[in-house]
């Protein structure tokens, strides 16, 4: 039983160091060097190389190096195979701490005290408590659900969006297009966590950002994206910083990765930008996971997390 580590831009080996002290007995090799195509049943992949999956015909479930699924279904010649998400504790903590210090780094208003330790000048700034401040999550799946509950828990005004409607106890939800309208508008910081499928390219747009709360306690909308680059449009967000729809941008994710040194953003006040780091999961958890998944595989159980292809995630 032989397992095929595929990705491009990212460093294979670590993984394959993890399986081969997690997995002595699991044949574990990398592209584009693994072999005869023949002997694997298993695939391990990030930004597989089109029609690459395709080309193993004894192929049986391929799993996510993340947990988004668009660098795999964006392949044309994409196999008809079970895809395997990547829900793993290690990777959502990682991820509601990301979202747990932008929100309160922009709720403490940190990067106006960075200008004011910039040009020694001490002034205190007013600041609404946690209570007053409305923060939606826009996509409650593993990752958002968990940092909206951890937000509720430190005190914010809390809603989400998803697509279908769900009931979770101490966050206001919204669903569906004619919901979210509604959930912007009584939104100060946005938080984006939605996976990327043909619906949600761009949403992030100009159009949003002015349906964002303009009567909150901040001086004006926060947007915190850490879900995917294809998500927003990065001409509209330094628009909307300008012209007020927007008074502070926290990006994780970015299309094209990494972000071209031309970009405005790099020398915006206004903008944190991190590596797409927020929530890379330790290389044993994940190896983990994955073994839990080739076991109920071959127990002749379905293994979790698998994704829809019709929904894209």
């Amino acid at each position: 039983m032989a397992l095929l580590i595929v990705c491009r831009g990212m460093n294979p080996k670590r993984y394959e160091q993890a399986f081969a002290e997690l997995a002595t007995d699991l044949d574990v090799r990398c592209w584009p060097d693994a072999g005869d195509k023949g002997d694997f049943r298993y695939a391990l992949a990030w930004d597989p190389p089109p029609g690459e999956l395709k080309a193993y015909p004894n192929l049986e479930v391929i799993f996510s190096l993340g947990a988004g699924v668009e660098h795999i279904l964006r392949d044309p010649d994409l196999p008809d195979l079970p895809i395997v998400r990547l829900v793993e504790p290690n990777l959502t903590m990682r991820m509601t701490e990301y979202v747990v210090l932008h929100v309160l780094q922009h709720h403490r208003r940190m990067l106006d005290y960075q200008e004011q330790q910039r040009r020694s000048h001490w002034r205190e700034l007013a600041q609404p408590g946690a209570d007053e401040v409305r923060v939606g999550v826009l996509g409650l799946g593993a990752l958002g659900l968990d940092a909206a509950q951890k937000l509720a828990a430190l005190g914010f005004q809390v809603a989400g969006w998803s697509r279908t409607p769900k009931n979770i106890p101490g966050i206001a939800h919204f669903s569906g297009e004619d919901g979210l309208d509604a959930f912007l508008a009584r939104t100060d910081i946005l938080v984006a966590l939605l996976p990327l499928t043909a619906e949600t390219q761009g949403i992030l747009d100009r159009s949003l950002f002015a349906k964002l709360a303009k009567d909150g306690p901040l001086p004006g909308p926060v947007l915190i994206n850490a879900g995917r680059g294809g998500l927003h449009i990065e001409a509209d967000i330094v628009s909307a910083l300008e012209e007020g729809d927007l008074w502070a941008a926290s990006l994780d994710v970015f299309e094209p990765e990494p972000l071209p040194e031309t970009s405005l953003l790099w020398r915006h006040p206004r903008v944190v930008i991190t590596p797409h780091n927020a929530s890379i999961s330790d290389e044993r958890a994940v190896i983990r996971h994955v073994l839990r998944q080739i076991a109920a595989h071959e127990a002749g159980e379905e293994p979790q997390h698998l994704v829809d292809r019709e929904r894209g995630y």
